[in-house]
């Protein structure tokens, strides 16, 4: 029997800032901050430039592949919310920019992240 998969509509955000990408396993910091552009119910995509990168490895490489996998928290000053999650996927866009894909930890209950998803600010709605 093979596991189904459930997808979600993705919700473009007005760009949130985050404060601090920390991996939760050894606490150390990946980046000083980023935006949060794009959420769902499953998980969300922050855009990350290379100057905020807290290694020096990490600022050197066109990749971020060294990261994925981790499980990491964010801090959302604007909603003074930490969100965790695990680092499913990066990608670099040009420009010194890094996109990274982040799916909710299992301990963050379906509802929540459903209601989380509605309250985050849709593109314009904070003007």
């Amino acid at each position: 029997m093979r596991s189904e998969k459930r997808f979600f509509d993705r919700k473009a955000v007005d760009p949130l800032s985050i404060q601090g990408l920390i991996s939760i396993g050894d606490l150390t910091p990946i980046a000083d901050g980023g935006l949060l552009v794009e959420a769902s119910p499953s998980g969300f995509r922050i855009e990350v430039s290379r100057e905020q990168l807290c290694d020096p490895v990490l600022r050197e490489n066109l990749t971020l592949e060294d990261i994925e996998g981790l499980q990491v928290s964010i801090f959302i000053p604007a909603m003074d919310l930490d969100i965790t999650g695990l680092i499913t996927r990066t990608k670099y866009n040009g420009n010194s920019m890094f996109e990274l894909g982040i799916d909710y930890t299992s301990d963050a209950p379906e509802y929540w992240r459903e209601c989380l998803c509605d309250l985050l600010p849709s593109p314009g709605e904070l003007d």
